[in-house]
């Protein structure tokens, strides 16, 4: 069994990001400029958005966090992000999901200009990946392309079962791993609450793909052997036991899974510290878009 160092493999993308923005500045071009936009305080989300500014800070990219109140409007945010589409200083930004209940996170993507949209998320983007041609892939399903590559996985012929179809990680997944190309050339099986004999259907899976967010689920009797296993889930599970009150968790039941496994990442430390990575490498190539238009 090979473990997937996502943590391994971040470090060494953000060695190279650092180094080219440090020819950029000693070309006399300023260095990418990364926005983050969070409403509210989720835990959660304040954390992953501390670690995005102190990995701008690392790699040398000049960074912005912009943090409203929980009773923000939509109407207010919606201005805000008019402002980051208009500033030529920004090269990149995002809106930290989840938004509080009055707005609706459809017209706030919608909103962002897609050659800032370093999320990968508006529709413009989406599509774009669905037609292989050059844009911004969403952080997450970015990184675990490059996780792939980077341990020379063979994907090719293979069959890869995706749990979970979200816009964030599932779905993009399913189309990625099924495009022309390595990462891809795989046959996509995409499941999701509503098949049936999802079981069976793991069990003949070569790549599995989990991003459901529900501990544990992914057992070992599930996956065959010498599977590729891309544990996307992270959960925090109460544990007043522990001095944080909690400990955090994948899909798979990663002791048991990794020795039946080929392959696995691990929860900390696997997919998660590559979606920062994969942000600042789309912020990096925002950079280079925007100084090539003009």
């Amino acid at each position: 069994m090979e473990l997937l160092d996502g943590k391994k493999v971040s470090n060494d993308i953000k060695d190279e990001i650092a180094m080219a923005v440090s020819d950029m500045k000693a070309r006399g071009e300023k260095a990418p400029h990364l926005a983050a936009v969070i409403v509210g305080n989720d835990g959660a989300s304040l954390t992953y958005v501390g670690s995005k500014v102190r990995s701008c800070e690392r790699v040398g990219f000049e960074s912005t966090l912009l943090r409203l109140p929980a009773t923000t409007s939509e109407v207010e945010l919606l201005k805000e992000i008019k402002k980051l589409n208009e500033n030529p200083e920004i090269d990149g930004f995002i809106v930290q999901l989840p938004l509080p209940k009055q707005i609706d996170t459809q017209s706030v993507l919608m909103a962002i200009d897609p050659d800032k949209d370093v999320d990968g998320f508006h529709p413009m983007n989406f599509g774009k990946m669905a037609l292989d041609m050059s844009t911004f892939i969403p952080a997450t399903p970015f990184g675990i392309l490059e996780l792939l590559e980077r341990y020379k996985v063979d994907t090719k012929g293979k069959h890869t079962v995706v749990i979970g179809r979200s816009h964030i990680v599932g779905r993009p997944m399913s189309i990625l791993m099924g495009r022309k190309g390595w990462p891809g050339n795989s046959t996509v099986t995409l499941t999701h609450s509503h098949t049936k004999n999802i079981t069976q259907i793991i069990s003949q899976a070569d790549i599995v793909i989990s991003a459901l967010g529900v501990p544990n689920f992914l057992k070992a009797e599930m996956v065959k052997e010498g599977a590729v296993v891309i544990d996307v889930g992270i959960t925090r599970v109460a544990d007043d036991s522990l001095e944080k009150g909690y400990y955090i968790t994948g899909d798979v039941d990663f002791e048991n899974v990794s020795k039946k496994a080929s392959h696995i990442t691990p929860v900390p430390g696997g997919v998660g510290p590559m979606t920062i990575a994969m942000l600042l490498k789309n912020t990096l190539l925002a950079r280079e878009r925007h100084r090539a238009k003009n």
